[in-house]
């Protein structure tokens, strides 16, 4: 893997890595890797770099504001901290570093906040780059089985050893990775929270990938998603909320092939 590197935006200091090339052709589009509730860079491991060795395309894996080694963010977050992200700060990013052509590939709040990304009534220039969108484990609405699954890791957090596991990737950020995260979640008002009016604007195509034994969501977000924007759909077996991890091959060549039906 190649090393991290930092850069300034309105927001904060961003860190992130380049995967694939290290002399980037600007003739082609980047994979933009938008990681999980409680990701960074470093835990999206080297898949990453499978992924721009299978198609040949550079991709960019950062950490948002609050994880890894960016800046931290304040806390509590707004329940609106993925439309934040997806309107302002994944733009900002694209801006500094000068991505033109780009395809998100998003897991968990990750992929919420590329498609409220590729479908928010906001204009947003950066967008007319926007290849496509592949999303794995998305969520377009809260379910309860989210929210019981978030009430565990809160559990865990504060009595078993996830805070010491999690500090490992996120240093000084573990309270802002994991409370910005836990405790908009777990917010009474998040129960309201839905962004299936952006899924209906989205003009490119999407790709969504779910494990069938995903511990944080239903196949309801899968067919939501696949109603509004027409998607093609994977669903794994024996996989859980990380397909990427659960499920590498199959992950890859699912990617691979909807980056390829894209013409790269």
């Amino acid at each position: 893997m190649s090393g991290l590197q930092f850069i300034d935006t309105p927001a904060g200091r961003i860190e992130y890595r380049w995967a694939g090339s290290a002399l980037r052709d600007t003739s082609l589009p980047v994979l933009v890797f938008l990681h999980e509730g409680l990701g960074c860079v470093a835990l999206w491991k080297d898949f990453p770099d499978q992924l721009a060795q299978a198609t040949g395309l550079p991709a960019l894996v950062y950490s948002r504001i609050g994880y890894g080694g960016s800046s931290p963010c304040a806390l509590p977050r707004p329940i609106t901290y993925m439309h934040a992200e997806g309107e302002t700060g994944l733009p900002d990013l694209l801006t500094a570093l000068g991505i033109q052509s780009h395809i998100l590939v998003g897991h968990s709040d990750g992929a919420s906040i590329s498609l409220i990304y590729a479908g928010a009534k906001k204009t947003i220039p950066q967008r007319e780059g926007l290849l496509g969108v592949a999303v794995m484990a998305p969520h377009v609405f809260c379910e309860e089985v989210s929210v019981r699954s978030i009430r565990a890791a809160d559990k865990a957090y504060a009595g078993g050893d996830l805070k010491a596991r999690l500090a490992k990737y996120h240093g000084d950020n573990v309270d802002c990775a994991f409370r910005g995260w836990c405790d908009s979640w777990l917010n009474p008002e998040f129960h309201h929270w839905n962004i299936e009016a952006y899924v209906d604007r989205i003009k490119v195509p999407v790709l969504v990938i779910q494990g069938e034994d995903d511990e944080y969501g239903t196949i309801a977000q899968v067919g939501s998603i696949r109603q509004r924007a027409g998607a093609d759909i994977l669903l794994i077996p024996a996989c859980g909320h990380s397909p990427q991890r659960d499920q590498p091959a199959a992950t890859l060549k699912a990617l691979a092939g909807f980056i390829h039906s894209l013409g790269y």
